[in-house]
Formats: structure tokens, C-alpha cells, sequence
């Protein structure tokens, strides 16, 4: 039986959660979690400089941090949270960098990266593709046996996952990340 040591990523700008977990045979255990904080990538900032010339600082702390976490605990397999475009366009645009970096971190690596939606992360760990955050933190806590609710980033970096290991399909049985299956066949 082999064990899969899977890295969960929910991207973000100024918080990057990550979550690793080994899946061994039908079970799955907890490894480490923890959050990337980028908010202080510019100290001293003067007020009402542009925020843009602070993007390429925060990028490397993720990437520095990912391939930190990468060496230290040697996932087989990456699962990132995918972005849709929400109401300001500029901060769709600035989460897909930072989720952009978080990718490179694990292809630099030569590690195999699968994607999922929020929805089917949801529908996976808490059985409810519209589940509030909360679920899903509680439902992480009792999953993994941990002894206490984790931190939002993390939470949601683990559930990415436990969405992973269980093949993208979970509680919810979804079909497996960017495929659909129609008439008994498989759509990609």
C-alpha cells in the first residue's frame, strides 16, 4: 500500500494557507498546516505609495515559503484552490498571481498540481457545496482528529486536501478535477 503526502494550497495575497496530510490506504492524517503571511512584505511603507510595487515582494514570500514547506515535508502531489472572478476585477487579478506563484512553486519542485473549485473543496469535506466557512473548519477538525479548529487559511488548505485525496469526489462523489463524466464517459 503506498502513501500519498498531499500539500493543500488556498492562495492569497496577503494570507497563503497550506495543509499537508498523508493519505495511507482509506485513511487520512494530519501532517502540518500553517498560514504564509505577505502583509509586512514592505516595512516602512509611505503612506499613499502604490501597493503594486509591494505585489513582486509578497510573490517571493510565497514562493520562498512554499518551497520551505515543500522541502520540509515532501508531498507527492499539490491540490490548489481555483479562483473565480469576483466583483473587483483588481483583486481577481492580484489573487491569480498569488495563486500563480503557489503553482510554480510546486511545477518548480516537479510536483503534479490538480485544481478545484471551492464548490466541489465544499461538497467534498462538509457534503454541502455551499457550506459557510465554519463547516468546513469543523468538519477538517473532525476529519483529521485535531484537537482543535484550525485557522480559516489553513482550514481551507487542508480541505483542498482531503478533497484530493479522496479523488475529487469525497462525500459529494464529484467528478475528478477539470473532467465531467456524461453518458458513461469521460469529458475533458
Amino acid at each position: 500500500m503506498d502513501n500519498v503526502r498531499i500539500l493543500g494550497i488556498d492562495p492569497g495575497l496577503r494570507l497563503t494557507g497550506f495543509g499537508v496530510i498523508e493519505k495511507v490506504g482509506e485513511k487520512i492524517v494530519y501532517i502540518a498546516s500553517g498560514t504564509i503571511k505577505t502583509a509586512s512584505a514592505k516595512k516602512n511603507k509611505i503612506e499613499g505609495e502604490d501597493d503594486r510595487e509591494e505585489l513582486p515582494a509578497r510573490l517571493k514570500i510565497i514562493l520562498d515559503s512554499l518551497f520551505e514547506v515543500i522541502d520540509t515535508y515532501h508531498p507527492n502531489q499539490v491540490a490548489v484552490e481555483k479562483v473565480f472572478v469576483n466583483v473587483n476585477p483588481q483583486s481577481t487579478l492580484l489573487l491569480g498571481q498569488a495563486r500563480g506563484a503557489a503553482i510554480s512553486a510546486a511545477v518548480i519542485r516537479n510536483l503534479s498540481v490538480a485544481e478545484y473549485t471551492a464548490l466541489q473543496v465544499k461538497q467534498s469535506v462538509v457534503g454541502n457545496g455551499h457550506a459557510q466557512k465554519e463547516q468546513v473548519q469543523e468538519m477538517v477538525k473532525r476529519l483529521l482528529n485535531l484537537p482543535a479548529v484550525p485557522r480559516q487559511d489553513s482550514a481551507d488548505a487542508l480541505a483542498c486536501a482531503i478533497c484530493h485525496a479522496h479523488g475529487g469526489q469525497g462525500l459529494g462523489k464529484l467528478a475528478t478535477a477539470g473532467y465531467r463524466v456524461r453518458g458513461g464517459r469521460l469529458i475533458g
